[in-house]
């Protein structure tokens, strides 16, 4: 072998070593990880807002149709819609006159003497003025003053119960009774026992209608309703855009009719 043979099976030799080694930044032969261009993008200055309505917000609503124990009965729809905006985060989420829809899950009409009318609402979505709907649990919480009844702990409305009133109908008839028996015995000839068999059967009689005529848990068209919700609602900055979108405002009530006689050519 010749000396440049030598040299040259040499420098062949160093290159190829030379080729084996680990590029620099490089560890154990592997490439570097590479960082994906998404999570490099992404920074919590230009993530999406969000807002969250958090679980036992309460909402007020009102009833677009009515609700009783008399006509209604189990499925059918309930139509409301918000009376006051929610806010989340500093701003309105749940604008005025936003959509919720429940359904009557229980009605138990009223039976006699012990039986009340009772009935229960589900709460099941809600709909933003722009059309974004988000499906969630909700139950009435309360009702307002003017509404006949209670509401429990699990959301049943149940009818007034007029005890009172019961008791005064019972008197009266019992009343009624002893003065027509009263007249009858004399008649005959025996007043006391007519008053007593009179009033005996007044109160019989009362206690019938009592029976027969227990309430029904009613809640009118346009009564404001409580609801509490159960679960989170979450909505992005985008979903929030309501565009020129204008709350409703109530009407106020119309003026009481004037009853005077001042103007009238008979009230003189």
């Amino acid at each position: 072998m010749s000396f440049f043979r030598v040299i040259a099976a040499g420098l062949l030799a160093l290159a190829t070593l030379m080729g084996q080694q680990p590029a620099p930044g490089a560890a154990g032969g592997q490439d570097a990880p590479a960082v994906p261009a998404a999570a490099a993008a992404v920074s919590p200055e230009t993530a999406p807002a969000a807002y969250t309505v958090p679980p036992g917000t309460k909402l007020p609503l009102s009833l677009i149709n009515s609700i009783s124990t008399k006509r209604s009965a189990a499925g059918d729809a309930v139509y409301l819609e918000t009376a006051f905006p929610v806010l989340a985060g500093g701003r309105i989420v749940i604008p005025v006159g936003s959509y919720v829809t429940g359904t009557v899950t229980e009605i138990q009409r009223p039976r006699r003497l012990k039986g009340l009318g009772q009935l229960y609402i589900r709460f099941d979505s809600l709909t933003l003025p722009n059309g974004v709907t988000r499906s969630f649990r909700g139950r009435v919480n309360n009702l307002d003053g003017d509404s006949k009844g209670t509401v429990d702990t699990e959301g049943k409305v149940t009818s007034e119960n007029n005890k009172a009133g019961d008791a005064v109908t019972v008197e009266e008839t019992a009343a009624a009774g002893a003065g027509v028996g009263g007249i009858v015995g004399a008649l005959g000839g025996h007043p006391g026992m007519g008053v007593g068999v009179g009033a005996a059967a007044g109160a019989a009689a009362g206690l019938i209608g009592v029976m027969a005529a227990r309430p029904d848990a009613i809640l009118e068209r346009g009564s404001t309703v409580e609801m509490i919700i159960d679960r989170p609602i979450r909505y992005t900055e985008k979903e929030l855009d309501f565009g020129n979108y204008q709350p409703p405002h109530f009407a106020a009530p119309p003026p009481a009719p004037d009853t005077g006689r001042k103007n009238s050519p008979m009230g003189r």
